[in-house]
């Protein structure tokens, strides 16, 4: 009789009983009319990833949940994929070309490059998942996804042609991260903040009136042609008077207003603050608010435009010295000051450290709806003679809506289903006992004021407007 070892070796056990459990087709789901369906689809991780503690720790609830519900005898399906991950990939693979082959992406051209991308796919990409498989995921491996295969893809467009084609969503201007070094729009996650040392360097603005000036602080002069404002807390008593007039951009001779924002800080630097909307995000949110003209002066590969005046196809950081000194010659530089701040620089390994600027492009799709802060389509609701039940929970979106319920409806909506579902998905986060003393009324006009929805096939969706995030008592 073989003796049990004094201490446990995964590679002996688990290795073994997974390739039982995938011969076996343990994890496959079938549609059966006899059993309730149950899925999970998988929270795609990037293909060029490797596994970490986040994934280990969701894979194990997801797994736990489908198990579970497979030993109740649900038709259990856990779907898996994995994701695109642009450009992690883009420079995986254009590393590659410049290490073992001397070329860039340039040198291969589009299709050649998107080639040795798949290829880089088909050679890497399984390596996460074949991680999940070592931690005992139950999926369906049959299933398994990618988020650009031609059906998710196909998927994706009809999707956005359908809503472009409804009226339902348009092509706006936004600030983006952007990469000069990659030409490439950068997602948050793929921005690195780094500490480093600059200089504040404060300018004169001169009054148009000729009565005097504003000093402006700013630590990026070479955007100050961009200029279409300068801002100050309407609070600030130092420049309360000035709140309505002009002054005049310096070395390009532009009148632009002076506006008062809660945004400025009176304690930062003058307390008054050059608003450049094309170049910078908190900017550019202002000149929505102020309906501010945005006018961009760096291009995509980080060199001035013909919107910079006599500074144009110069280098961003050859322009700073160019302005800074003719800032000086003509009298506008008052002074400058050592400052460290956060600079934004792309995380490719090919150009880690370079900034990664903020620039306003015509390339986000957002939602129509009300004007300056759209929630999205605000049209009667429609009922549809199924019982209430959750189709899927809160999504989250980025200053547009901060919740949207898809629900089935019926005839009669019953309230208290309805707070069931809300409370369930946590749009009544931390009210308390107040749930339980509100009057109906309240409740009635903040649905009435705040949350609009439309029905599509039997799906009605709210969305509540992001000014509210909470009952109005």
């Amino acid at each position: 009789m073989k003796e049990l070892p004094k201490v446990y070796d995964p590679r002996d056990v688990e290795s073994r009983i997974y390739k039982l459990w995938m011969d076996g087709d343990c994890f496959k789901a079938e549609p059966n009319p006899d059993k309730k369906p149950f899925s999970i689809v998988m929270p795609p991780p990037n293909v060029t990833g490797q596994l970490h503690m986040g994934h280990a720790l969701d894979a194990t609830l997801q797994d736990i949940l489908t198990r579970f519900k497979r030993m109740q005898g649900y038709s259990a399906l856990w779907l898996p994929g994995t994701d695109h991950a642009g450009i992690a990939t883009q420079i995986k693979v254009e590393e590659t070309l410049r290490n073992e082959e001397g070329l860039t992406r340039y040198d291969l051209g589009r299709e050649k490059f998107l080639e040795r991308v798949w290829d880089w796919k088909e050679k890497y990409g399984q390596r996460i998942v074949h991680q999940q498989m070592k931690l005992g995921a139950s999926c369906d491996w049959d299933r398994q996804r990618f988020t650009m295969d031609d059906g998710c893809s196909k998927a994706v467009r009809e999707t956005f042609c359908a809503l472009y084609d409804k009226g339902l969503i348009y092509k706006g201007s936004r600030i983006i991260n952007w990469c000069p070094h990659c030409i490439t729009a950068l997602s948050d996650a793929e921005v690195e903040y780094v500490d480093k040392p600059g200089n504040l360097w404060h300018l004169r603005y001169p009054l148009s009136d000729g009565s005097g000036d504003l000093i402006v602080a700013t630590t990026r002069p070479e955007t100050m042609m961009g200029d279409t404002a300068v801002a100050v807390n309407p609070n600030d008593e130092r420049y309360q008077h000035l709140i309505g007039k002009t002054c005049i951009l310096p070395l390009m001779n532009r009148e632009i207003p002076i506006i008062a924002d809660d945004y400025c800080e009176m304690d930062f630097g003058t307390g008054c603050v050059k608003m450049t909307p094309a170049h910078d995000p908190n900017d550019f949110e202002i000149g929505l608010r102020h309906n501010l003209e945005t006018i961009r002066v760096i291009d995509d590969h980080g060199k001035i435009n013909e919107n910079g005046g006599r500074y144009q196809g110069l280098d961003r950081y050859e322009c700073r010295k160019a302005v800074l000194a003719d800032l000086e010659a003509e009298g506008y530089l008052v002074k400058t000051e050592p400052y460290h701040h956060n600079v934004g620089t792309c995380l490719g390994i090919k150009c880690r450290g370079t900034s990664a600027g903020a620039i306003a492009r015509s390339i986000k799709w957002e939602a129509k709806g009300e004007p300056a802060h759209a929630t999205c389509i605000a049209a009667p609701i429609r009922r549809c003679g199924r019982p209430l039940r959750a189709r899927e929970g809160v999504a989250r979106s980025h200053g547009i809506v901060s919740s949207a319920l898809l629900l089935v409806g019926q005839d009669r909506i019953s309230l208290g289903d309805l707070f069931e579902f809300l409370l369930g998905v946590g749009l009544f986060v931390d009210i308390g006992m107040k749930l339980a003393r509100f009057e109906l009324k309240s409740l009635l006009n903040f649905f009435r004021r705040s949350v609009f929805g439309y029905a599509q096939d039997g799906v009605i969706v709210f969305f509540v407007h992001r000014s509210h995030r909470g009952l109005p008592f």
